[in-house]
């Protein structure tokens, strides 16, 4: 008879690296906006609370701080993302988040990205950037899961290229 795992309708399916939690404390040094070039991509929700917080209207916002990505599969859609500065830091980035308290998924949920958590090797080569990994508080599985899960409600806007 096949073990069955904690998750329903797996079958010898191995447990994450990370059954046992893992240890991370946000240090805000900043590594995750600033200098290297990236996507911070918004949902609706993202974008109500920066609207609420800037008090803007959201054509002014996404003419002002947003651009249109198309999607890595090719096809017909683009999605809503933050513009960067010159020099690849985030748009809201002034010696610090100023809209820290509006901060999009995407910033919140840092490091428990689909891609990083795939496998301990993507973990440890984003340690190397991250002084928090490794290090603080332990996050259990059951957390981390959540942190993965919110991004299937809260999608990210898209539009059909052809409406640019």
């Amino acid at each position: 008879m096949a073990k069955k795992t904690e998750k329903p309708g797996l079958i010898d399916a191995k447990p994450p690296f990370y059954a046992q939690g893992l240890n991370f404390t946000c240090v805000r040094c900043s590594a995750c906006c600033r200098h290297e070039s990236g996507y911070v991509f918004l949902s609706k929700k993202d974008l109500s609370a920066l609207l609420a917080c800037l008090k803007m209207e959201r054509k002014e916002f996404i003419a002002k701080y947003c651009h249109w990505i198309p999607l890595a599969s090719g096809g017909e859609k683009e999605q809503l993302s933050l513009k960067e500065k010159r020099n690849f830091d985030c748009i809201f980035w002034e010696k610090g988040c100023t809209v820290y308290d509006s901060r999009p998924l995407q910033c919140r949920a840092f490091p428990f990205w689909d891609w990083i958590l795939e496998s301990e090797k993507n973990w440890k080569q984003m340690a190397s950037d991250c002084p928090g990994i490794g290090k603080g508080s332990v996050h259990s599985p059951d957390s981390i899961e959540k942190w993965l899960s919110i991004r299937q409600k809260e999608p990210i806007i898209e539009r059909d290229s052809a409406s640019a």
